[in-house]
């Protein structure tokens, strides 16, 4: 079930060969994130699937997501957006499936490095890790982590639940994972827009990527929640309103976008409201349980602003639908160095 191969090469840069039995068992198998007792069969050397006992009385929420070249904090990143998807369903996640693939040259060290990332997180957030598949192969000059994240959740939060007056509400602030790779993947671009320090301070916002925490807050309040990731509140607002049906109401200034951001977009020239978002959380709440929704999500200490609500129209025109797919934030990593752009 938890499997290592090494695809061989005439030109081999690594490793070749199996991962042997005693090194899958110190930097893969060690790594199995939190104890759940409900897992009868976890991972381990000639198991091919996990069996866990079922919760009674609980539905199963199923999400699956990858992360794709990223080094510095990929394990934790991989969990996160994958937890991310299964609390805007109102979900807990539980059992994690991993699969890595990553080049030869990378060797065993980047195996226990990424588990060891994964392994803390999904111990964070009461996560077992069940099983996966580990491979070395030379067709990849950087790593492919993708990952299935199983949760339990006691109702279902669907967009046909949404109604005619819904209120709006955006958790924390737009574009927290977009400007956080910038300040990781691209400081050259910041500099002379942030200072050094506010560059570092933007870099730790990849810790604030989790919505878990206001979900669990938003659940009995919700009649829908949201991840906005790849094309940020805009393209989080499309979605929305394509599913439900109906059209969105926003102001658009009241929009919560911190001051860096708004640096950064206006000397690079980038829209922050089309900025991969992950690490806020939209949701659709009745009118009646906004204020208290709001009132318990700031006792709890986070941030949350209401930016509109959803109104009777056709669902294929709003703010949000326009361009809906477009990303700020990959021409942004691929400018050339010092390419401040107004225009």
């Amino acid at each position: 079930m938890m499997d290592c191969v090494v695809r061989r090469s005439e030109n081999p840069t690594g490793p070749s060969g199996k991962l042997s039995p005693e090194a899958l068992a110190r930097s893969v198998l060690v790594h199995s994130g939190a104890v759940r007792p409900e897992v009868i069969v976890g991972p381990a050397v000639g198991e091919d699937a996990a069996v866990i006992k079922w919760p009674p009385g609980k539905l199963m929420v199923l999400a699956s997501d990858p992360i794709v070249g990223a080094l510095k904090g990929a394990g934790r990143l991989l969990v996160r957006v994958n937890v991310n998807d299964i609390a805007s369903k109102g979900g807990e996640p539980a059992y994690i499936v991993v699969t890595m693939i990553l080049p030869p040259v990378m060797g065993e060290e980047a195996v226990s490095s990424i588990m060891r990332e994964i392994h803390d997180e999904c111990e964070r957030n009461g996560i077992a890790i069940v099983g996966g598949h580990t491979e070395f192969n030379d067709l990849y000059t950087r790593p492919v982590l993708s990952a299935a994240l199983v949760g339990t959740a006691d109702r279902v939060f669907s967009a046909s639940d949404i109604t005619e007056g819904d209120v709006l509400l955006v958790t924390k602030h737009i574009g927290i994972e977009g400007m956080a790779i910038l300040a990781s993947d691209r400081p050259d671009l910041l500099k002379g827009i942030l200072s050094d320090g506010e560059t570092a301070e933007v870099g730790c916002w990849m810790d604030n990527t989790s919505v878990l925490p206001e979900s669990r807050l938003l659940r009995r309040y919700a009649s829908f929640m949201h991840d906005p990731t790849e094309g940020g509140f805009l393209g989080g607002l499309g979605e929305i309103c394509r599913l439900c049906g109906l059209r969105a109401e926003v102001e658009v200034e009241s929009v919560p976008v911190h001051d860096y951001t708004r640096k950064a977009s206006s000397a690079l020239g980038f829209d922050p409201l089309r900025l991969v978002a992950s690490g806020s959380l939209m949701a659709t709440v009745p009118e009646g349980s906004a204020d208290e929704a709001l009132a318990m999500l700031r006792d709890d200490g986070i941030p949350v602003t209401r930016v509109g609500r959803l109104i009777r129209g056709n669902g294929r025109r709003d703010e949000g639908e326009a361009a809906e797919n477009f990303e700020e934030l990959w021409p942004l990593l691929k400018r050339k160095a010092g390419g401040h752009n107004h225009g």
